[in-house]
């Protein structure tokens, strides 16, 4: 199994020297990749851009590039430009966000948010191919468009890529979204994984996905995100989590919508994501956070003992998945690093050669 790191949102996480210290330990301690994530603030492009002169074999992960944030064109040209700066090392990975990102900020409408994501990635992968004049029939990105001056030209893209493929990771929770990353993606990164509930929760989806692709298991890597503490103060590290946890049940989403919420009851903890989400919206954030279980916590993340951790990595590793991407806790770089020092001793990830 795999290991990744996470740096989350840039200005959130860590940022700057900071950030740039964890990757490099991460890099010679053999993890494969590191990811970033943007929401309504820093962006996926700037940050792994910034990375790749300052790394070397470390891969670099977009966790997620938002679909309504650019349009595909850009997104494919942004892909390219880094994978050419970072010797082959970039990795796609798309995600439609949510109706209030999308539509509050970006101005985007929410319908079919999946549809669009479908096409984004068609496109996508044509660019990068560099077979010809790129064209589209979709109705969620008809190219050249239709509702312009009528002038509008079918181009190729006018530089060569590194790579005519470059890895498409999608992030997706939903029941049609997680079948579609079976379906077409080569990689798939869901949030708030448990693996005790792993295969009841997807395992139906999974499998739709591939035999309508025409795949197996083994044309998708699946990478969940996973919050990290060992040993320490633990009462700490889940008060992070459950941090976390609050913002998502709470606030990403409305009562009518939020993918979490469902998520949560699909894995056994429905009426705590009932409580919590009314509770938040209802302007009791204490009384919500309070109504967060450490059993919630242990269920979604790497946080506890030594031997603890080890036996909820043990679990992901017989449900086979492929790559853990983790987000240390603790804010103290030498206790962070310590921690990934722990975890791939764990896993048995060794020093690249």
């Amino acid at each position: 199994m795999k290991l990744g790191l996470n740096l989350g949102y840039w200005g959130i996480g860590p940022r700057g020297d900071d950030a740039l210290e964890a990757v490099r330990a991460v890099e010679e301690l053999g993890f494969d990749s590191v990811w970033v994530a943007e929401s309504y603030g820093s962006d996926v492009v700037s940050v792994l851009a910034w990375l790749a002169p300052q790394t070397e074999t470390i891969k670099l992960g977009a966790a997620i590039m938002q679909v309504p944030a650019r349009p595909p064109a850009a997104a494919a040209m942004a892909g390219v430009t880094i994978d050419a700066l970072s010797g082959g090392r970039f990795i796609f990975g798309f995600g439609p966000s949510g109706p209030q990102v999308s539509e509050g900020w970006y101005g985007v409408p929410y319908q079919k948010p999946w549809g669009r994501t479908r096409e984004y990635i068609e496109i996508v992968r044509k660019i990068v191919a560099r077979e010809g004049p790129v064209t589209h029939d979709g109705p969620h990105y008809p190219l050249p468009t239709p509702d312009g001056i009528g002038q509008g030209k079918a181009l190729k893209l006018n530089i060569h890529p590194i790579r005519n493929e470059i890895p498409v990771f999608v992030g997706a929770i939903g029941r049609k979204s997680v079948e579609m990353a079976a379906e077409i993606c080569d990689g798939w990164i869901p949030i708030f994984s448990s693996p005790d509930a792993f295969m009841s929760t997807w395992g139906e989806h999974l499998g739709a996905g591939f035999e309508k692709g025409g795949r197996s298991r083994e044309d998708l890597e699946i990478s969940p995100t996973l919050q990290i503490g060992i040993d320490g103060d633990l009462d700490a590290a889940r008060g992070m989590v459950k941090a976390g946890l609050l913002l998502y049940l709470g606030g990403m989403g409305s009562r009518d919508t939020n993918f979490y919420v469902d998520l949560t009851h699909r894995f056994g903890f429905g009426e705590v994501a009932d409580e919590v989400q009314s509770l938040y919206l209802d302007g009791k954030r204490e009384e919500a956070y309070a109504a967060l279980p450490d059993e919630l916590v242990d269920a979604t993340s790497l946080v506890g003992s030594e031997d603890e951790v080890r036996e909820r990595i043990a679990k992901y590793e017989e449900i086979g998945v492929d790559r853990l991407i983790v987000s240390p806790i603790q804010p103290d770089p030498v206790e962070r690093k310590h921690t990934l020092e722990r975890l791939a001793d764990m896993v048995g990830v060794g020093a690249p050669a």
